[in-house]
């Protein structure tokens, strides 16, 4: 009844309207009956070698164990290129030579001109094997090993990749000079404190510098980043414990020649 009328329909009319009403309510039945829950979102204990999606508890990955096929970044190419070439007045942060800086992953695929890959592509592989003495880097320094110019270029033409190991051969129980301890000093130190004019004038390519270095206390407070002391190696990542504990059983048994 509209305003005092009562409205009738015609029977097609009536027909119609109630296929229409039918449809709408139907149509309403459908979309109740198709909602489903919400999914729980993710606990986030999920994440290689961790669990480290989000809102979890850790993540990231442990490094795998060095492998004698695989050239490493962090334990070989960027020891070589902060001892040899991240010096002072040269590619250091504050020298940055020719606009190149060999002291981070970042800086030297960007500054060095790396190509992962292609050795002979990468501005500082072509720099390390340069024939011309004059050009050759470092400049004006010992040039690298050959064993040193290899592991560079087996780590670009494995990829060049920002990767790292755990020395699981590390022997931290049988240690002697020549095996254990000259090595590392090799590796790590004997680009700055090696050759004619070694760094601050200390030379730890041979066993007389460096015994000279543990009389004085000044090795082992720098390894180990002891208070009062310059961490050493400069620029890079300190010792492992192993690395550590070689040299303090090396330095306790008397620093032998051996």
């Amino acid at each position: 009844m509209v305003h005092g009328r009562v409205l009738f329909f015609k029977p097609t009319a009536l027909k119609k309207f109630l296929h229409i009403v039918l449809s709408i309510t139907t149509a309403g039945l459908l979309v109740l009956s198709c909602k489903h829950p919400l999914p729980e979102p993710p606990s986030g204990t999920g994440g290689t070698g961790g669990s480290g999606g989000t809102g979890g508890t850790g993540g990231g990955t442990t490094p795998a164990p060095c492998s004698p096929d695989t050239a490493y970044f962090a334990q070989q190419v960027l020891p070589i290129l902060i001892s040899n070439c991240a010096l002072s007045g040269c590619h250091d942060g504050a020298s940055a030579q020719d606009g190149v800086v060999l002291m981070s992953y970042n800086s030297v695929m960007i500054t060095g001109d790396v190509r992962p890959g292609s050795p002979g592509n990468s501005e500082l592989y072509e720099m390390i094997t340069e024939s011309d003495p004059r050009e050759r880097m470092p400049l004006g320094r010992t040039p690298l090993t050959a064993a040193q110019v290899n592991t560079i270029g087996t780590w670009i033409r494995q990829g060049a990749r920002n990767n790292s190991c755990v020395n699981a051969t590390c022997d931290s129980s049988n240690v002697t000079f020549s095996g254990s301890v000259k090595p590392i000093l090799a590796n790590k130190c004997g680009g700055c404190h090696g050759g004619a004019a070694p760094s601050g004038g200390i030379n730890l390519s041979t066993h007389a510098g460096v015994q000279a270095k543990v009389a004085d206390g000044r090795l082992w407070g720098a390894i180990n980043h002891s208070t009062g002391f310059q961490p050493m190696p400069r620029g890079g990542a300190k010792l492992s414990d192993c690395e550590l504990a070689q040299f303090r059983k090396w330095i306790s048994a008397g620093a032998p020649n051996n």
